[in-house]
């Protein structure tokens, strides 16, 4: 049951750390934005990877770590250019996707099985993410030939495949894992994100930054560091507790979207609210089922 707690915790700050992004991509370049989530990140968890109870393990484990990050990172610089050029209250929902891809992953390599109430509320999370999906294409947005959701489903999918890496990363030898530590995996990863984005932003963004999209300081961008670092601190401990099930916490995580939809209504003013708001009641009805299935 704590578990699931920690995973309803860390959906809320994703929800802000969605919004921040948001906000920082508004007419800015993408890669050193990204370059910064990355290093802030990184100096957050420098002083965690030298405390001696956080073990480094060499290359035996950093290789691990090291494909997590290219994973992950590849999945960021996908959704963030969907996230500069898509509505807020239409990212959530296609992200939202992710738990039933991480959900199919689960049962065929983990063998996790779920009860009824898990599975009524996975089904109601699948039934009102496919709805806000549909109310999106009231916006005039063609999914099948626009590039900017292509990107975000792919970020999607990766995100998909690092949840179910996650599970085993973090899984005992005893039970087909590794066995890392929770805090080498998330101190490590960042400076690997780090390192990879700022090589990007060398080769790629600086050469050309004066016919690509400028960029320009914004408070949003340390936020974004702030609230994710603690998202995922709190998405580690979670699923490193006994009896945490990867497809139910995934699809929690992905609750974040409420926090989207509210500031994306007040802050963003984004389009076509009452039809979204009667979807959104029922990724709560189906947080609901998975939270009385899970205790």
């Amino acid at each position: 049951m704590h578990w699931l707690l920690f995973a309803f915790l860390s959906a809320a700050l994703l929800g802000f750390y969605d919004v921040f992004k948001k906000k920082a991509l508004q007419e800015n370049a993408v890669l050193p934005v990204l370059f910064l989530n990355t290093l802030f990140c990184s100096l957050i968890f420098i002083p965690v990877a030298f405390r001696p109870e956080v073990p480094f393990g060499g290359w035996e484990v950093q290789r691990y770590i090291v494909l997590k990050s290219v994973i992950v990172l590849s999945s960021w610089i996908c959704g963030y250019f969907g996230m500069k050029h898509l509505p807020l209250t239409m990212v959530g929902p296609i992200n939202a996707t992710r738990p039933v891809m991480v959900l199919l992953g689960a049962l065929l390599v983990f063998g996790e099985r779920l009860n009824l109430y898990q599975w009524v509320g996975v089904l109601l999370a699948i039934i009102s993410f496919y709805m806000l999906s549909r109310s999106g294409k009231k916006e005039g947005i063609d999914f099948r030939h626009n590039h900017w959701i292509a990107l975000t489903v792919m970020s999607a999918v990766l995100g998909a495949v690092s949840g179910l890496y996650d599970k085993y990363l973090m899984a005992p030898l005893g039970a087909g894992g590794v066995g890392l530590n929770r805090m080498t995996v998330q101190s490590y990863f960042s400076f690997y994100q780090c390192a990879i984005m700022g090589v990007m932003v060398l080769l790629l963004w600086y050469p050309q930054r004066r016919r690509l999209t400028p960029f320009h300081w914004a408070w949003s961008i340390p936020l974004i560091s702030l609230f994710l670092s603690v998202a995922d601190f709190v998405y580690f401990y979670s699923l490193s507790l006994d009896g945490a099930l990867i497809s139910v916490v995934s699809m929690v995580r992905r609750s974040s979207v409420m926090v989207s939809f509210l500031v994306g209504a007040m802050v963003f003013h984004e389009k076509n609210l009452r039809s979204k708001a009667v979807d959104l009641a029922l990724v709560i009805l189906g947080m609901i089922f998975l939270y009385i299935g899970t205790k």
